[in-house]
This record gives C-alpha cells, sequence and structure tokens, in this order.
C-alpha cells in the first residue's frame, strides 16, 4: 500500500477552531517542560531518598534527555506514517505509564530506566504537536504569534515547576512529582480526542533503522562520556574508548544519512545558514537554560540551605521573564523579523550569566534573583525566533521534520548543559560548589554572546 493517499495537511479551520488546536497541543509543551523543571528542583529530595550522589542525579535527568533526542525525528516519521494524533496520543500513554513507574521507582536504576521510558514518550509529544499547530496556521504572522504562545508555554511550566516542585517535595515527597502528571495527561487526552483532527504528511517517510540506531549512540555516548569523564578521569582507556566510538558514531552517522534516499535527518536542511544558525541557537539557548537551573538548583540548596519550595520560589523572576517575553518575542518576529529577538536574547543572557560569574556562598540574594530575571527574560525572547527560523520558508510537509530537528538540538543543548554543568561541581563539598560553578556562569555569557552573533548574521524583515 503506497501512503500518498491520506490527508497531507489538516483540514481549513475556523480561527477558534485552530487556537483551540494550539491550546490543546501546548499541553505537550506544558507537560514536557514541567517535568524538566519539577524534577530539576527535586535533585536535592532524589539523591537523599535514593541515597545517590551528582552522578547519578546527572543521569536521572539525561536518561529522559537522552531518549528524547535520539527519538524526536524518528516520531516524526511515524506520525507522517500512521497519523498525528495518533502518534500524539500515544506518547502520552507512554508517558504515563512512565511516570507511574518513576513514582514507584525503589532503586536509582529503576528511576534512571523509568525516566529514559518517559523520555521515548516526550519524544512523540512536542514535535508532533509542533507540526499540528504549523499545518493548522497558514498565515505566516499568525503562525509566528502562534509558536510565540507555544514558546510562552515553556516559561510557563517554568514558573509552575519549581515552586509546584517545591510544595509537593514539602507536603508529599520526591514521588508526588511524578504523580502530578496524570491529570495533565487525561486532560491532553480527552481534549485531542475532541478537538484536534487527524492528519497525516502528504508522503510517509520510511524509517531510517541504521540512522536511528546510530544517532542514540551519538548523542548517548558523547553525554555519557561528560557525565562520566570527572568520575574515571578524562584520559583513562574507558574514557578514550568513548571517544572513539562516538566519533565513529558520528562520521558513520553523516556517511549513512548522506547515501540513503529518505534520511532520518535530512542533511540538504543544513546548506541553510538560516537552518543552522536555529539548531546552533536552539543547543546554545538550552545549554544556557539547563547549566542554569542545575547550577542554581544545587547552590540554593546546597550552599545556602534553601528549602525546597523557597529554592522554588526564587526562581521565579527567571519564569516570569520567560513567560512574559516569549509572547512578546513571537509578535516582534511577526512583525519585525528574528534579528531583534535574538538580540535582546543574547543580551540578556549574557547579562544574567555576567552577575553570578563572582558567584559565592554569601552573594546577595538580590544579585541573584536579578540574575535569574535577566536570564529569563534570555531565555523568553530566544525561543520564538530560532524555532519560526527553523520552519519558515519551509512548506507545511518538510515543517514538522524541521521542528523534530530543531527539538532535537533542544534536548541535545539540554543533555550537555547537565552533563556538563554537573561535571564542575561533582565531588564538591557545598562550600566550594559556589566556586567551582563559576566557569557555568562563563559559558552562559558564551552562549548569550552567540545568540548576539546570530542576531547580527540574521536577517530583519523589510
Amino acid at each position: 500500500m503506497t501512503a500518498t493517499t491520506t490527508h497531507p495537511v489538516l483540514p481549513a479551520l475556523s480561527a477558534r477552531r485552530r487556537w483551540t488546536v494550539l491550546a490543546v497541543c501546548c499541553l505537550s509543551m506544558f507537560l514536557v517542560g514541567l517535568d524538566t523543571t519539577i524534577v530539576n528542583v527535586g535533585l536535592p529530595a532524589i539523591g537523599r531518598g535514593m541515597g545517590v550522589g551528582t552522578r547519578s542525579l546527572e543521569w536521572t535527568v539525561d536518561a529522559y534527555t537522552i531518549a528524547l533526542a535520539g527519538l524526536l525525528i524518528s516520531s516524526g516519521a511515524l506520525a507522517d506514517r500512521f497519523g498525528r494524533r495518533r502518534i500524539f496520543q500515544s506518547g502520552l500513554v507512554v508517558f504515563g505509564a512512565a511516570s507511574l513507574l518513576c513514582a514507584t521507582a525503589s532503586s536509582v536504576g529503576a528511576l534512571v530506566a523509568a525516566r529514559a521510558v518517559q523520555g521515548i514518550g516526550a519524544s512523540m509529544l512536542s514535535p508532533v504537536a509542533l507540526a499540528i499547530v504549523v499545518n493548522a496556521m497558514p498565515d505566516p504572522k499568525e503562525r509566528a504569534q502562534a509558536i510565540g504562545v507555544w514558546a510562552s508555554v515553556f516559561g510557563l511550566s517554568m514558573a509552575v515547576g519549581p515552586v509546584t516542585g517545591g510544595a509537593l517535595l514539602a507536603g508529599l515527597g520526591w514521588r508526588a512529582l511524578f504523580w502530578i502528571n496524570a491529570p495533565v495527561i487525561v486532560a491532553a487526552l480527552v481534549l485531542s480526542a475532541v478537538f484536534v483532527p487527524e492528519s497525516r504528511g502528504p508522503r510517509a517517510r520510511r524509517l531510517d533503522v541504521p540512522g536511528q540506531l546510530l544517532l542514540t549512540v551519538v548523542i548517548g555516548v558523547w553525554v555519557g562520556a561528560l557525565i562520566e569523564g570527572p568520575h574515571i578521569g578524562w584520559t583513562s582507556p574507558a574514557a578514550l574508548a568513548a571517544y572513539g566510538v562516538a566519533a565513529a558514531a558520528t562520521a558513520g552517522f553523516v556517511w549513512v544519512e548522506a547515501r540513503r534516499h529518505e534520511p532520518l535527518m535530512d542533511l540538504g536542511l543544513f546548506r541553510s545558514p538560516a537552518f543552522r544558525n536555529a539548531v546552533l541557537g536552539a543547543v546554545a539557548v538550552f545549554v544556557a537554560l539547563n547549566v542554569t537551573l542545575l547550577l542554581n538548583t544545587l547552590y540554593l540548596q546546597h550552599t545556602r540551605g534553601f528549602t525546597p519550595l523557597a529554592a522554588g520560589v526564587a526562581t521565579l523572576p527567571m519564569a516570569v521573564g520567560a513567560t512574559v517575553c516569549a509572547p512578546w518575542s513571537g509578535r516582534l518576529v511577526g512583525r519585525r523579523g528574528p534579528r531583534l529577538p535574538l538580540t535582546l536574547a543574547g543580551g540578556f543572557t549574557m547579562a544574567g550569566g555576567l552577575c553570578l560569574v563572582g558567584l559565592d556562598g554569601h552573594t546577595n540574594t538580590t544579585v541573584l534573583l536579578l540574575a535569574y530575571l535577566l536570564a529569563g527574560i534570555g531565555f523568553g525572547f530566544a525561543n520564538a525566533p530560532i524555532t519560526n527560523t527553523a520552519v519558515s520558508g519551509l512548506p507545511p510537509a518538510r515543517a514538522g521534520v524541521a521542528g523534530a530537528i530543531t527539538s532535537t538540538a533542544r534536548q541535545v543543548g539540554s543533555a550537555l548543559g547537565i552533563a556538563l554543568a554537573g561535571g564542575l561541581v561533582a565531588n564538591t563539598t557545598p562550600a566550594q560548589l559556589a566556586h567551582a560553578s563559576r566557569p557555568g556562569w562563563i559559558l552562559v555569557v558564551g552562549c548569550g554572546l552567540l545568540l548576539g552573533f546570530m542576531a547580527h548574521t540574521s536577517r530583519s524583515k523589510k
């Protein structure tokens, strides 16, 4: 049976229906973002409950992001073939089941495995939902506004995640961090069944099994080497073997993808400077974000002695900045192009990092809150221009692939950020943590500079 006869795009929808579809799909972004931030603030409590250190805590986060990053593009191909709504709903079910496994895990190994399964479910949510939104919004200006709303949902999950996580930890313990997913999953399942029409790509792509396996090895081994490097030694035989495997897998992935008729990752998209910048920018933004979140969580709770709830409340300026500025960024992209919001993203991200490059155990709380606000504003301005740049100028049929690649880049950035930040503070005492984290804040500054460079090379709308 050929795959060219099914619906290529969503049928024409009324304005109310289009924005309802956006709202339903944004629940998936909320779920993925909430799970990241709510678990982040709970890492010290999970470590105490499981009796594990920083390395295992890194794997608790990165098992999720590695699985998510490695499978995003294949999930998009499955959605093109079997239906976007069907895959979206399947992802919700897998994510929900894995959340239950996380909540009942009896060992750190079981928790890490369940987090990996959660990542598999999450891979079927964000890029598939974005493809639905892009197809539902044919007008470029309306699409840019919708992407701004889409990006702001992550800011909202940042606002809800740390505070909700802190409250749950105070009242119910760390397992409640995973039980909280249940009502969101149920609501998304019901609403998607009622409001989201089924759609498929104009031509279902073949699954690229060799490419998928190689991509998983590339991401997993590189990130694993960064996590384990401080413990096994950067020049130990095991580390050198890991570098060799990762390098060979990377070269093999490029070689395989360049020769396949229907590759997992369309390398031809990277011929576009705008698309390359979008992918690089996505990595940079999420490296900066995850370095900030992890170092902030460990610093406030271990060095400053904040409770989880107090640490969550302290991040509110970051969340507010991201939530307010993300839709504003979407409107700016629609009216003026990506240059201005990228410039603002780079400047504010850099300023937030600069506030903390001299961090010590007694840094004034006002300075901390200012740094979080500046960083949050930077993150808020960054997502809309990056996402819009990635999908603009492409036919709707390729939007899902482009969206999946940039979503993969975001999760690669998340995994790298956690691995790098964790490596900086591994085996440090609470008193040493602030000083050990300073290179991480310099890295955040560097990410801001990269976004500023991207803004300089991008084109404003005429």
